[in-house]
């Protein structure tokens, strides 16, 4: 994808399969584009809802769908970014496996597509901290994007 926003990686994830199941890899620290730990936690969303917007000054996302399926929406505000004003869309499920990084400073927010609940791993780079998040409802005239599914 050439039209990544500044600083964004998509990554592909591998699964390995066996007659007991799966193991799904999301982040190791030998690879190129970890950066450090933080915390880990797993954000389940409900068919149709949206969890959107929100940024963080410090901290940097790691965001994997390790079940059901997700929309997940970055804009980018930063007035020095080259793609300043930029969207990007990703699906993300296991079974289109991707690790999300999403840098500081750029909104994100992600919707649950689907019949099933999603669940969404985050393995973010510092610990969560309250006064280093901002955070706007779904539907914020700052942010002009319509969270509806589009048909292609």
């Amino acid at each position: 994808m050439n039209d990544l926003i500044d600083g964004v990686l998509l990554s592909p994830l591998r699964q390995f399969f066996d007659e007991r199941g799966k193991v799904m890899h999301m982040l190791r620290e030998d690879d190129d584009h970890f950066e450090k730990f933080g915390e880990i936690y797993f954000s389940c969303t409900f068919p149709d809802v949206v969890k959107a917007w929100h940024k963080h000054s410090e901290m940097k996302l790691n965001y994997a769908c390790v079940s059901g399926s997700v929309k997940v929406v970055l804009y980018d505000t930063r007035e020095s970014s080259e793609t300043f004003g930029r969207f990007n869309e990703f699906i993300l499920s296991p079974e289109n496996y991707y690790l999300l990084t999403v840098p500081p400073m750029v909104w994100n927010g992600f919707k649950a597509i689907g019949t099933q609940m999603a669940t969404v791993a985050n393995c973010a780079t510092i610990a969560h901290r309250s006064n280093e998040i901002t955070r706007l409802s779904y539907d914020a005239s700052e942010i002009n994007y319509d969270w509806n599914i589009k048909h292609f």
